[in-house]
């Protein structure tokens, strides 16, 4: 069973004080405290793996596409919770909201794999000047050729993307290890070929990044 819930953060006092601590000013710090805050409503042993996704809506709304119901939790309010099941044909075409870390997997001189920003490919090379004036008419590139791409592989074909936003966030790291990733914004309309690899993919996330609110697609009839 996957659930689909409504996150609202409290407007108590005592959620109130931690402001500052759940919505930092800097992008990934910001990121990096709605992953923790959302963990508190999800938490189990400390073995617990992550078996969500979620996405900032806004207005302090979070919405979580999960495999167990939300846990009561001080800083939110009761949750709005649904089953997460919907009934897709071959055909049906869907629109979408989606937040992702498009990269693409290369392997190096040395073997190992690497995971690219296909924006920051796409801008690389290019002079500083030209970077912020291409910069919005690259993302749309890349990031529509990386979704068709995604749905090759999972049972959908992108019949039109729009790149809303793009942005490069850098959430906290441990000792010299920073992570950086971009953070696309898309919409548009996809057609579904094939359910039974679609329905999956839909629960496993779009991309990477799914830990700082990347990866979920929210989907509604075209």
């Amino acid at each position: 069973m996957t659930f689909l819930s409504r996150l609202v953060l409290r407007q108590a006092s005592v959620v109130a004080a931690l402001g500052r601590l759940l919505n930092p000013d800097h992008d990934g710090r910001r990121m990096d405290a709605q992953h923790r805050l959302i963990w508190s409503a999800f938490a189990g042993g400390a073995a617990a793996r992550r078996d969500f996704l979620w996405r900032e809506m806004g207005q302090r709304q979070f919405l979580v596409l999960s495999a167990q119901p939300p846990k009561p939790s001080p800083l939110f309010e009761e949750p709005e919770v649904t089953g997460f099941a919907p009934a897709l044909a071959a055909g049906d075409r869907l629109a979408f909201l989606l937040r992702a870390d498009a990269t693409r997997t290369v392997t190096v001189a040395d073997g190992k794999k690497r995971h690219r920003d296909v924006v920051m490919e796409a801008l690389h090379g290019l002079p500083a000047g030209d970077r912020a004036e291409t910069r919005m008419d690259l993302a749309q590139e890349a990031g529509a050729a990386w979704l068709t791409g995604q749905g090759a592989r999972a049972g959908f074909t992108m019949l039109r993307a729009d790149v809303t936003a793009y942005r490069v966030v850098e959430p906290p790291g441990q000792g010299q290890r920073r992570p950086r990733f971009g953070v696309l914004d898309l919409e548009g309309v996809i057609e579904v070929t094939d359910p039974a690899l679609f329905l999956p993919k839909l629960v496993q996330g779009v991309g990477r990044a799914k830990a700082f609110g990347c990866g979920l697609m929210l989907i509604c009839r075209a």
